[in-house]
């Protein structure tokens, strides 16, 4: 079982959220036939969304980030919501590169960093919040942290990660973000950094073994933590037929009166599950009438 921590100091200057999603990320493997550089990117960007959609306040909110850096993974896109529920996919679910200077998966080179980070927040009001910086590195987590210092001025430390077996399976994956208050004080942050400096790598503390408590703890050894609330996560798609349905009928009369034309049917199929579904020329005749009284 997936699940997702939080955290904070007694003094209220750090807030910490920490999630060990290995069970999301092979699903999502499993879902888009991941290549192992593949599940480590859109693995990472699915462990950043989890941690984000818990910062949500509202039940219905939704946060999406989005990724596009010029590499070969080409686009990559997470959407998750406070219920500890996320999707996501990968434009080049069969990117392979050559592994990095460190014998690692070169997530970095894969999604690049010529392009932009956004973070889109739907709280269900009339316009969602978006923030866009460019990407620093490509690694996702520095990216992150720059998003929250640059476009939410809330500094602090991101780490993630993802662990590939030699079977292509998910053995490790997660991640956290610390997050510094506004009222925190000097000390306080330079704790933080040393701390930071000296901790293992994101997979080697969730291969440990340990609880997501036993991590926060050994994250934040300089500092007396609280543990707020854990939630279980996973990967899960809201796509539905009715849904498909009303993507069609928003293309307008022309592009549905052509899908009857020239196919006779339509088939959809929703890039987040790979979900199928068939629409006949009667369900496309029906969403034509549908799209009529709308126009009109």
């Amino acid at each position: 079982m997936d699940l997702l921590t939080k955290g904070v100091t007694k003094d209220g200057f750090l807030r910490i959220y920490l999630v060990n999603c290995r069970e999301t990320v092979d699903t999502a493997r499993k879902l888009h036939n991941l290549s192992p550089l593949a599940s480590a990117v859109l693995g990472r960007t699915l462990a950043a969304g989890h941690l984000m959609g818990a910062m949500l306040k509202s039940e219905n909110a939704t946060v999406t980030i989005q990724i596009k850096g010029g590499g070969e993974a080409g686009l990559i896109i997470a959407v998750a919501n406070a219920w500890g529920e996320v999707k996501g996919y990968i434009s080049n679910p069969a990117v392979e590169l050559p592994l990095n200077r460190s014998g690692k998966l070169d997530v970095g080179r894969a999604v690049g960093k010529n392009g932009y980070l956004s973070v889109i927040r739907d709280l269900k009001m009339k316009e969602p919040y978006i923030g866009q910086v460019p990407l620093q590195t490509g690694e996702i987590g520095d990216d992150i942290a720059f998003y929250f210092a640059q476009s939410e001025q809330i500094p602090g430390a991101v780490g993630l990660g993802v662990l590939v077996d030699t079977d292509l399976s998910i053995s490790a994956s997660g991640g956290f973000i610390i997050q510094v208050m506004p009222d925190c004080d000097e000390l306080s942050i330079k704790r933080l950094e040393k701390s930071v400096e000296n901790i293992k790598s994101v997979t080697d503390m969730l291969k440990s073994g340990k609880s997501n408590e036993e991590l926060i703890r050994e994250i934040m050894k300089d500092f007396e933590v609280d543990i707020l609330e854990e939630q279980e996560v996973k990967y899960k798609c809201d796509c539905s037929r009715e849904r498909m349905e009303k993507a069609i009928i928003s293309l307008g009369r022309q592009e549905i009166q052509d899908m009857i034309e020239e196919q006779g049917e339509a088939e959809t199929e929703c890039r987040f599950c790979g979900g199928k579904y068939l629409f006949t020329r009667a369900d496309l005749e029906r969403m034509l009438e549908l799209s009529k009284n709308k126009d009109n």
